[in-house]
């Protein structure tokens, strides 16, 4: 059996996120399922690089699988059939054939997200950007985004019961940008809690209305307590954009 990783991206707009659940709607089930099909192996299983939450979308994920062929790499005609049958809110990047032993999930080094805010009504950017009529401080909100680039605990940022070993990360970027449409966060850390950066980004939205302090922001972040963080923000301004792994996956 070979083992391959395949890169997709994908809307998650319509997806009770990418796990597959019973009854809901998931990326898993839809990228599982097109899979089966086309390769004709109705045992085949897929382990994703992490859980998206409903509603938040990648332009970069990764998956792997194990096949008895060993040249689904340079097979043409499979990628073709596996991108006409996964939905148009699906769309496959690459196929990559691996060592035996990788794995999508536990050897990813890093992952970036991005936050997309903007101020100005848009019905093109529902779903793909939030939408908010306060103007923020972009400057003290970067100030306070610059304190996280550690070592450290999460706790103030994990969603409540969200039953983790350990809530250390390693957070090696994190910066507020302004985009065309209006501002755009970016993060990179070896891992992240559940709901951690739409928490991180309720917190210094707090901070760009004015409502919390550099100070307050550091009190919240060294307090370990998830009550005094500000709101999880929409999911649908969330993107997963990058992983990776100490060995080529492109």
């Amino acid at each position: 059996m070979a083992r391959y990783f395949l890169r997709i991206n994908f809307n998650g707009t319509e997806f009770h996120g990418w796990q597959s659940q019973i009854n809901a709607h998931s990326v898993q089930a839809e990228v599982m399922g097109a899979m089966q099909k086309v390769l004709k192996d109705k045992l085949i299983s897929i382990l994703g690089c992490g859980r998206t939450d409903a509603g938040v979308h990648a332009t970069e994920f990764y998956l792997h699988f194990d096949h008895a062929s060993e040249n689904l790499e340079t097979d043409d005609q499979v990628f073709f059939k596996l991108n006409r049958c996964f939905p148009h809110s699906i769309g496959l990047l690459g196929i990559k054939k691996v060592n035996d032993r990788a794995h999508a999930r536990y050897d990813a080094t890093s992952r970036t997200y991005e936050y997309h805010m903007h101020f100005e009504k848009n019905p093109f950017l529902v779903n793909r950007s939030w939408y908010s009529w306060v103007p923020l401080d972009v400057d003290k909100m970067n100030e306070c985004a610059k304190e996280i680039i550690q070592t450290a605990d999460f706790a103030a940022f994990q969603k409540s019961g969200a039953g983790s070993k350990t809530s250390l990360c390693t957070v090696t970027k994190s910066v507020w940008e302004k985009t065309d449409n209006g501002i755009r966060y970016t993060v990179t850390a070896n891992r992240f809690l559940r709901n951690m950066v739409r928490a991180l980004v309720g917190t210094f939205v707090e901070v760009g209305k004015g409502k919390m302090s550099k100070h307050e922001f550091l009190s919240v972040f060294h307090s370990k307590d998830r009550r005094q963080a500000g709101e999880s923000v929409p999911a649908g301004g969330l993107y997963l954009v990058k992983v990776e792994y100490p060995y080529p996956v492109k």
